[in-house]
């Protein structure tokens, strides 16, 4: 009896530590999604979880480093967690390689995979071109959404309201004269997105180049493929041949991901 009486203890131990870590990563995931920051109270309402339970998990990841307490009381994601995320985009870009690889073999153009990071879009892998005249966009790199393809594909099933507040703590500016910059003609884009089943930026980024992108469906973070090329090359002609490689991809892709449990 006491070897068992030890069993079922250890065994209520090892569940309620599972839970507590579940717990912890829904907080966290509840935290970003409602942009970095929150109170004790509002992840209360959206969990249904006790105060006292959220306030001993939070003050954990706080003493972990990946959470910290604000000035004014409230919680904000915390600094431990850039390194955790930026390895994991790392890897994410390497499994998709010869996704876009198989991309560029059948469009001809350069292939790209971005992620919605906060309010803006990051860029973790790219495959060029074989043409000479190629389009290249440096791994890392930074832009904000409403000037790209990419940006339209992630956002196209994002609530307006969330899309016209993100749009109102990045500002709009022109990169070109043809890049949208008003929150109406956006919503107008990402409406035509949710219809033709992909996204377009057509010189909005840069002047003389086309970008065709559709979302990764299922994907464990939100992330978008595309391909870019010289808009004599990526024609309307060519974009009838393109989306439809583009969408296969991203399926195959993400049933990788969600198999590797990624």
């Amino acid at each position: 009896m006491p070897t068992s009486s030890a069993s079922t203890s250890d065994s209520a131990k090892s569940g309620g530590g599972v839970q507590s870590l579940e717990r912890a990563f829904d907080l966290l995931e509840r935290m970003a999604d409602a942009g970095g920051e929150v109170g004790l109270s509002e992840l209360s309402a959206s969990s249904g979880l006790p105060l006292p339970t959220i306030h001993r998990l939070m003050r954990t990841l706080v003493a972990c480093g990946y959470v910290r307490q604000q000035p004014n009381r409230r919680y904000a994601l915390g600094p431990r967690l850039i390194r955790l995320g930026e390895s994991a985009s790392r890897l994410l870009g390497t499994w998709a390689r010869p996704y876009l690889a198989r991309l560029v073999e059948e469009t001809g153009e350069t292939a790209n995979m971005a992620l919605l990071d906060g309010d803006e879009i990051v860029y973790v892998a790219q495959v060029p071109s074989k043409h000479s005249m190629r389009m290249f966009t440096e791994v890392g790199r930074r832009v904000l959404p409403h000037s790209t393809g990419v940006g339209k594909a992630l956002l196209a099933n994002v609530p307006d309201a969330e899309v016209r507040a993100l749009l109102g703590r990045t500002g709009m500016p022109a990169a070109t004269e043809k890049t949208i910059t008003t929150p109406e003609g956006f919503l107008a884009a990402l409406a035509e997105v949710r219809e033709l089943g992909y996204a377009v930026d057509d010189n909005e980024q840069e002047v003389g180049v086309r970008c065709l992108a559709v979302s990764v469906p299922d994907s464990p973070t939100a992330a978008a493929i595309s391909i870019s090329g010289p808009a004599g090359r990526v024609t309307e002609a060519a974009v009838e041949k393109i989306v439809p490689v583009l969408q296969q991809v991203a399926v195959e892709l993400s049933q990788a991901l969600v198999s590797s449990g990624a």
